[in-house]
């Protein structure tokens, strides 16, 4: 009897581990994503490419908090920058709304803690040192719990805020304006400039 409960305990549990993960990108088009601004994503052997200047790819389907959201992504030389905008409150009508409305986790190996890649740009230090090199994938995990945002790149906790916590005196027009963020919110991917090429081989929610 004890055999035969594990025999059907095992696979339960395993489907609920896979139906617990939702994959945001189909890998074939952008359906469910919205872009806003000048730039672009292209999709490149079943990836998303950003191509072009300033732009803001986002999920319009659905707002999310209490989850970890997972990004795999790659950077193509050390001028790769890019970043995974957060608790977005409303859908954005241009590239600058994630900026000043949400948080954005930085993509930029190349920046100092504060703007570096695990970054809340400006806001919260990263500690840096777990990106891979250029051409190599990495996962970030960015778990919302509440106004709590924990990031793990490759398997390592590189941040921790929470949002009533104080943060550094606002410096530069394109630094985001400070204040509160919601609990949950539209996420969303940004294309920095043409000089950036930044690879996302997916984006999926974990609840």
């Amino acid at each position: 009897m004890s055999a035969l409960r594990t025999f059907f305990l095992i696979p339960l549990s395993a489907v609920l581990l896979c139906a617990a993960e939702k994959q945001l990108f189909n890998k074939r088009n952008l359906d469910g994503w919205k872009m806003v601004g000048p730039g672009r994503f292209d999709i490149e052997d079943g990836n998303l490419k950003t191509v072009g200047g300033m732009g803001l790819l986002y999920y319009e389907r659905e707002q999310f908090g209490d989850c970890t959201i997972r990004v795999v992504f790659k950077t193509t030389s050390d001028h790769s920058n890019s970043g995974v905008f957060i608790r977005l409150p409303e859908k954005p009508q241009d590239p600058w709304y994630g900026v000043h409305n949400g948080y954005e986790v930085q993509i930029d190996e190349r920046g100092d803690e504060w703007h570096a890649t695990g970054a809340l740009y400006s806001l919260a230090k990263t500690a840096k040192g777990s990106q891979k090199p250029a051409g190599e994938w990495n996962i970030m995990d960015i778990t919302l719990r509440g106004q709590k945002t924990i990031i793990s790149l490759n398997g390592q906790k590189v941040n921790e805020f929470d949002g009533a916590q104080p943060v550094p005196e606002r410096k530069q027009w394109y630094e985001p304006v400070r204040g509160p963020r919601p609990d949950a919110g539209y996420i969303g991917l940004q294309n920095h400039d043409a000089r950036s090429t930044i690879y996302f081989q997916s984006v999926s929610v974990i609840r």
